[in-house]
């Protein structure tokens, strides 16, 4: 082989150690990119759950509140409604016991 074939060789072996060190060098800062940009990803995914979940903890809060005032309000008109019939009982009961001193 000629000298001149060698130095083919050797530049051609050159040039590809060369395009393999920039081909690593150029995947390592693709990986570097790709991990950030993951990493934002992440942050915004972490940051819209945090509001889907606030928001939903709001929603849940305020029907709770409703049904705990509709809940209030069945309970007093219950209350009252019973409070009307003990009154109405009592009554009965009085005026028997008059009646029964009166007429006995």
């Amino acid at each position: 082989m000629s000298l001149e074939a060698l130095d083919t060789i050797a530049l051609a072996e050159e040039k590809a150690r060369q395009i393999r060190a920039a081909a690593g060098t150029e995947a390592k800062k693709s990986l570097r990119e790709a991990e950030e940009a993951v990493a934002v990803m992440i942050a915004a995914a972490d940051g819209k759950a945090e509001a889907e979940i606030k928001e939903l903890t709001r929603k849940a809060d305020e029907k709770a509140k409703e049904e705990a005032l509709a809940l209030a309000a069945s309970t007093r008109n219950r209350q009252a409604a019973m409070t009307a019939r003990a009154d109405r009982k009592m009554e009965e009961v009085v005026n028997g016991i008059v009646e029964r001193i009166v007429n006995g």
